[in-house]
């Protein structure tokens, strides 16, 4: 017996709305768990960095709804979703009511994208680490999103192993800051997350459990940013995406850009300006404990049709363990 867990960044899944309507119309009380607050005058909507933040496209929605089907795994860790509730109603409306099970807990990100689990098998406690901290900033919290810890269980309630997943910092330099200064304060934070992760682990994880790292680590399983986190408890992670095999081979660049990727381990392209090739990287880990690696059985990554991605600039991947 199978078991099937991957990873995907389904890049904004917002559930903003732009409407217009009488105020008298409009419920006194909370709708789909959302606190919303009206006036006569101007409704205020959410914005970040002095833009609107909008629902994700519906063409986009339905790409990413299609891939996740197609993939039909028994559990996947997702990134950038805006609530438990859009969570919830993706699954509801789009995946047909897949996943019985669904974990997300609010994290730190003012853009409010969070990472979550969606299900088959029956889940156990779920743990945030939103609140931790590094040596280097002990008075703020070191995680812009979350280290989120989810026991997944067998049928009879047994524990099968603990899937923790996590968003970590971006090389994003917002524009009127100095790009070398800022890839260096990225490159820091991104470092202190993945040291705060092996000792978040190193302390809840004995040696010999089964459990598996995944998520959005922004740099490449060979970062020296992220080798801290890549031992825990001076016992080193396996990658299980070092020999994924693509649903379908990359689609070829456009001549004069380069020549694609250099293997099938990847899961972002980033299109730089200017005359440079597109770089092929990936982004999307999974990484198992020395318990878990031996139940390894394959590894995937559903690669994209276009070179933006469909539905996400992320492609996602997954393994199947034996069980």
């Amino acid at each position: 017996m199978t078991i099937s867990i991957g990873t995907f960044n389904l890049n904004n899944l917002f559930s903003r709305y732009n409407f217009q309507a009488e105020i008298a119309a409009l419920p006194p009380h909370e709708a789909g768990g959302i606190e919303l607050t009206f006036s006569q005058g101007d409704v205020q909507a959410r914005t970040f960095m002095g833009r609107l933040v909008k629902a994700k496209n519906p063409v986009d929605t339905a790409q990413i709804a299609q891939r996740i089907r197609t993939m039909d795994l028994d559990v996947l860790a997702v990134q950038e979703v805006e609530h438990i509730e859009i969570l919830r109603s993706f699954n509801r409306d789009h995946l047909g009511g897949l996943y019985p099970h669904v974990a997300l807990i609010e994290g730190n990100d003012p853009r409010m994208i969070d990472v979550g689990v969606l299900s088959r098998l029956p889940l156990g406690p779920i743990v945030s680490h939103q609140t931790a901290t590094h040596p280097d900033a002990p008075d703020s919290r070191v995680f812009g999103r979350d280290l989120l810890g989810v026991r997944i269980l067998d049928g009879r309630g047994n524990k099968l192993l603990t899937l923790y997943n996590t968003h970590l910092k971006s090389h994003f330099v917002p524009a009127g800051e100095d790009p070398v200064a800022g890839a260096a304060r990225a490159n820091a934070r991104r470092r202190r997350q993945a040291e705060t992760i092996a000792r978040i682990l190193s302390a809840e994880e004995r040696r010999g459990s089964k459990f598996m790292l995944v998520g959005d680590m922004n740099d490449p399983p060979d970062s020296a940013e992220l080798a801290p986190m890549l031992v825990v408890d001076g016992d080193p992670l396996h990658n299980a995406l070092a020999g994924a095999v693509e649903t379908r081979a990359a689609k070829p660049e456009t001549p004069g850009q380069g020549p694609g990727p250099a293997s099938a381990q990847w899961t972002h392209r980033y299109n730089p300006p200017g005359a440079a090739p597109p770089v092929y990287e990936l982004f999307d880990h999974i990484w198992l404990s020395s318990a878990l690696a031996p139940s390894l059985r394959s590894a995937h990554i559903d690669r994209r049709t276009k070179h933006g991605g469909d539905g996400s600039d992320h492609d996602p991947a997954w393994v199947v363990l034996e069980r």
